[in-house]
């Protein structure tokens, strides 16, 4: 079983690696929904998932399913846009731009996914302009439960509220979590797409394939990308493009989009350095002295959620500025602290992933 791309006369200029800030919104998204498939992200998630307010929550549930049950090709709206060539934005708000470009029809079928109602490497009806398609989609969405049919109905009745209510959410999630989230991921993306891109240029495709996956392999004589998946389906790339997309918060998910009429795109994870050596004993020492300290555990529950400023801190805890920079040297100094500077300001936060690695109790305690 697999996943074949035709790329019969594709050119090496056709082919881009680029990072996509919409494409890691909705993996952000997959990973609060589905947890226990990334663990390596359990301490992002919790702290995330902490600080999200009650009315930006329920409306994640929603349509949750968009990225929970499946991957919704929304998220990659540029394969969608005719030319097969188009390349994702340099920040969300130009992503978004491109959501908005789909047409109904598309928005529509592409955010059906989730029932299988739909065709979808192949040719077939739309769901807005059959009425077979149409009812065959509700039948599916009802037996998926309620939020699933409700969420279609309004989808079908009301494309356009549909399509506002959906960029609304995504811009809000952006500025609740994931801008922060794209600021130190973004960086690691670059460099991984334009290794790829150096690959692609001094070595070829093949190189730079084996280089995104072990699963993924060049048939140079049948001229076709292959795909192990447990799935079947197939794509060309006929007179357009071969899209590369980088995410940070996918693994393990190597997702192909191979939507009928749609740019070919390999959504792949970006490898990971090895594991770190487990801390020397003075290490050990280090941070947990430094985190037995009463007043560095009221500061890394704040430190937990959001990233302060000295100053900030010191309001909160109601420390001189000094008394707080000695507890964030000693957290720091433990490796337990992240700094990035904003302006004049030097932000503070939790290493999150540090701390989890020394006890799961501990973090809990902290984010209760």
């Amino acid at each position: 079983m697999s996943v074949d791309i035709d790329i019969t006369g594709l050119r090496p200029e056709q082919i881009a690696v680029v990072a996509s800030p919409l494409a890691e919104l909705g993996m952000a998204l997959h990973a609060l929904s589905e947890p226990g498939h990334h663990p390596g992200l359990q301490g992002w998630a919790t702290t995330v998932t902490a600080g999200l307010d009650s009315h930006l929550a329920d409306r994640m549930s929603e349509a949750d399913f968009l990225w929970r049950t499946t991957y919704s090709d929304l998220f990659l709206p540029y394969a969608g846009i005719p030319g097969r060539c188009t390349l994702p934005g340099a920040g969300l708000a130009e992503d978004l731009d491109l959501l908005d470009k789909l047409s109904d029809e598309q928005f529509v079928d592409a955010a059906l996914e989730f029932t299988c109602a739909l065709p979808y490497s192949v040719p077939g009806p739309a769901a807005l302009a059959d009425a077979e398609a149409r009812r065959r989609a509700l039948e599916l969405a009802a037996a998926r439960g309620p939020q699933q049919l409700r969420f279609t109905e309004r989808l079908l009745a009301d494309p356009p509220r549909t399509r506002a209510w959906l960029r609304q959410f995504l811009e809000d999630c952006d500025a609740a979590f994931f801008a922060d989230t794209w600021s130190r991921l973004r960086h690691q993306l670059a460099a991984d797409a334009r290794h790829k891109t150096d690959l692609l240029r001094r070595k070829g495709l093949a190189e730079a394939l084996a280089s995104v996956s072990s699963a993924v392999t060049l048939d140079e004589a049948g001229a076709r990308i292959v795909v192990d998946k447990l799935g079947s389906g197939r794509s060309a790339t006929m007179d357009g493009g071969l899209l590369l997309v980088p995410t940070s918060l996918g693994r393990p998910h190597l997702m192909v989009v191979h939507r009928y009429g749609w740019q070919p795109v390999l959504h792949y994870p970006v490898s990971h350095p090895e594991p770190a050596a487990p801390p020397s004993v003075e290490q050990l020492t280090l941070r947990l002295a430094a985190l037995s300290h009463p007043t560095r555990m009221r500061m890394c529950r704040s430190l937990a959620r959001s990233a302060f400023t000295t100053g900030e801190l010191a309001q909160i805890h109601g420390m001189t500025a000094p008394e707080i920079s000695r507890h964030l040297s000693a957290l720091k100094k433990a490796g337990l602290l992240t700094t990035r500077r904003r302006g004049r300001y030097v932000l503070h936060q939790l290493d999150v992933a540090a701390v989890a690695r020394l006890g799961s109790d501990f973090l809990e305690g902290l984010l209760r």
